[in-house]
């Protein structure tokens, strides 16, 4: 059993509260005159509830025995979404609230991570960036350059980012996942 401070917490972690398995989705660091306070936001990786904890700095967690596994994405139906694990080539759904915060940057046959915990999938990790075809935006026009503004763009997921007004439609883009928004093109 591993123990963490506030000041080991970071996005994506996986801690144990009161029993109960969190994934965190957001952290910040508050520095008062008092006492710095660390706010949470953390989703219940059982019943996938969404709840914000504020804690004193200094407080400690258990961290959460998380195996990773590398999985190909098949396929969605509705709200199931199918993956193939790459090593024994098992197929299986995963439930869409347990894998939400990476769907919009998901496209067909990419390889991520899951994380299981007691054998049992509770979310995934993206890399940090991904490239993903543009499939919409409005055309630019003559004198257009890289600092001449922005413009919405639809990527091949429905995702709607800000990209450079040079970007066309079916020009590749690189994406911060844990941000949403163009690094550049690719």
């Amino acid at each position: 059993m591993t123990m963490l401070n506030t000041g080991e917490l970071h996005k994506g972690l996986t801690i144990e509260i009161d029993g109960v398995l969190f994934q965190l989705l957001d952290v910040h660091h508050i520095r008062a005159k008092r006492s710095a306070q660390v706010r949470m936001k953390l989703r219940d990786v059982k019943n996938g509830h969404t709840i914000e904890k504020t804690v004193f700095s200094g407080e400690r967690f258990i961290k959460a025995d998380v195996e990773k596994k590398a999985v190909q994405y098949l396929y969605n139906d509705e709200d199931l979404y199918y993956f193939m694990d790459t090593e024994s080539f098992d197929q299986f759904p995963l439930n869409k609230e347990k894998i939400e915060n990476v769907i919009p940057f998901m496209t067909d046959n990419m390889l991520l991570e899951l994380d299981f915990y007691e054998n049992e999938p509770i979310g995934a990790q993206m890399p940090t960036t991904v490239v993903l075809k543009v499939d919409d935006t409005p055309p630019s026009h003559k004198g257009d350059t890289a600092t001449s503004g922005n413009k919405p763009a639809t990527l091949e997921t429905g995702l709607v980012i800000t990209v450079p007004s040079f970007i066309q439609k079916d020009s590749q883009v690189v994406v911060d996942t844990r941000t949403g928004e163009y690094v550049e093109r690719a």
